[in-house]
């Protein structure tokens, strides 16, 4: 155990927990996975019942890392520093939202830039750290010899901003971060292009999310520039950034659970690029007693069209009021449709498996679809719900849950989205023994003109008083460092990230 695989590989190629984190993508472009996912204590519910949030991401972390690449000590310490840079002491706390019974947020939005994503990037910039300082350990600054990585990551807001607080002023470790331009909120703009330590570099693309992403997957798919430059991944293609989100599913269940009484609880999480929820399946494949996961998407829609018909089609993507969101193609689904087809057409070959997927991905590719037999689609469904929102439902939840709750709570356009299918999986299930987790994955500070366009009809109301943090007003004097790259090709990435390093 704790060895990876890539998902697209047909040869038995296992890679340590060390290289697949470094190395982000696959030589063969596909996602590292865990050669096996390891099962939870039999008696978890109740000996990890009053353990804080460090302590159980140590305990989850433990069974997917060797202790031979990284010790107890050292472990616990690259836990204990990732988390101490949260305003909540509980990292990820569970709040109840009082106008529903069975209705309780995770808040995902405690960490240094506001957003989910910094559960994960705060650890995995530690890490990067943590084996860079390893293998330069007796090196001059000036050795050539030194070990360094080129860190190239898309973002369609908050991986962005998350990323690069996680990385900032880390030795031996460049940052590019590639953002469609006009397409992310101004301030998840001010909170990259604001971070001016040298090792930064923020570029705006003319394009949308998906371009930016896959100028991105053709970076790491050059070999020879992969190779000098040691390209590493940070967007939630790399498998730490998984491993660290799985925690607070097992936190906010032993939380629920403890106050319901039971242990019947869905979780509805707001999907862009599949990551989030994906930490959630193999939550549940661990041995978390999940009902259901229940994917909501916005109008860009592909998982939920896939969850109905079996067809994974690309589309066109469309600016929505939850820009993080906005993705036409779900990178890590292929993570998730890799175990599918194993325990269906793949007959638990790893081999086969892995033929089977390549093919689909170039498919994808080559024609922007792809369509999986129905025992496929029935094995995923069985794990995964969906539901689509509009722009206008978007805003209505959000004034909804401000008119419905004694505090006026107020959540961001992403967080809608979530509450929108929840409400409409509580009214299709009419259970009110099942409890709902919906995960809140961004400060609404972050999206004012949402925020406002639902709100600023209620006299009560103000933006910079109700919503917006101390932090986030000073954004807007600091002085910015931004680089515009007007044709994005793969060329134009390479001579800037060159240009930037020598």
């Amino acid at each position: 155990m704790s060895v990876y695989r890539s998902t697209r590989s047909s040869a038995e190629q296992q890679v340590s927990f060390e290289d697949a984190v470094i190395t982000g993508l696959a030589k063969d472009g596909g996602l590292f996975i865990p050669s096996e996912i390891p099962s939870v204590p039999a008696d978890f519910l109740s000996a990890w019942r009053d353990l804080s949030f460090q302590e159980l991401a140590f305990k989850i972390m433990r069974l997917y890392i060797k202790e031979a690449e990284i010790p107890d000590k050292d472990l616990k310490d690259l836990v204990e520093r990732s988390y101490s840079t949260f305003r909540s002491e509980e990292v990820t706390p569970t709040v109840k939202l009082d106008s529903h019974d069975n209705l309780f947020l995770l808040e995902l939005f405690h960490g240094p830039t506001y957003a989910f994503k910094d559960v994960a990037l705060q650890f995995v910039g530690n890490l990067f750290e943590y084996f860079l300082q390893r293998k330069n350990k007796g090196k001059a600054e000036d050795d050539p010899t030194r070990d360094t990585i080129t860190v190239v990551g898309a973002t369609s807001g908050d991986t962005g901003s998350a990323a690069i607080y996680g990385l900032r002023n880390k030795k031996d470790v460049s940052v590019f971060i590639l953002y469609p331009t006009g397409r992310i909120s101004p301030i998840q703009e001010l909170q990259m292009t604001t971070v001016v330590d040298d090792n930064i570099h923020t570029l705006s693309v003319n394009g949308t999310f998906d371009d930016c992403q896959a100028l991105v997957k053709e970076v790491f798919n050059d070999s020879e520039f992969n190779d000098k430059w040691h390209i590493g991944a940070i967007n939630s293609i790399n498998w730490a950034r998984i491993l660290a989100q799985i925690t607070y599913y097992f936190y906010s269940y032993l939380q629920v659970s403890q106050a319901v009484g039971h242990g019947r609880v869905k979780f509805i999480v707001p999907s862009g690029n599949f990551g989030d929820i994906l930490a959630g399946f193999y939550a549940s494949q661990m041995g978390l007693p999940v009902e259901k996961l229940v994917v909501a998407t916005n109008e860009n829609d592909i998982l939920n069209r896939f969850l109905n018909t079996g067809k994974y089609d690309k589309g066109d993507v469309k600016p929505t009021h939850s820009p993080a969101m906005d993705i036409v193609v779900s990178s890590n689904f292929e993570r998730f449709l890799w175990y599918m087809i194993k325990k269906t057409i793949g007959k638990n070959d790893e081999k086969a498996t892995g033929e089977i997927l390549n093919n689909y991905m170039k498919e994808l590719s080559t024609k922007g679809v792809f369509t999986v037999p129905q025992e496929v689609l029935d094995k995923a469904t069985s794990i995964l719900d969906s539901d689509r929102i509009t722009n206008k439902e978007t805003v209505s939840t959000i004034k909804k849950i401000y008119e419905a709750t004694s505090n006026n709570y107020i959540i961001d356009p992403h967080t809608s989205v979530g509450i929108a299918t929840t409400l409409n999986q509580i009214k299709k299930d009419n259970d009110p023994s099942i409890a709902y987790v919906s995960l809140s994955t961004a400060h609404p500070a972050k999206f004012s003109e949402v925020v406002d366009e639902a709100l600023t009809s209620y006299p009560d109301y103000s933006f910079e008083k109700d919503v917006l943090p101390d932090e986030l007003k000073n954004l807007s004097t600091l002085p910015k460092k931004i680089k515009l790259i007007e044709i994005a090709t793969l060329e134009s990435i390479k001579d800037t990230i060159i240009k930037t390093l020598s």
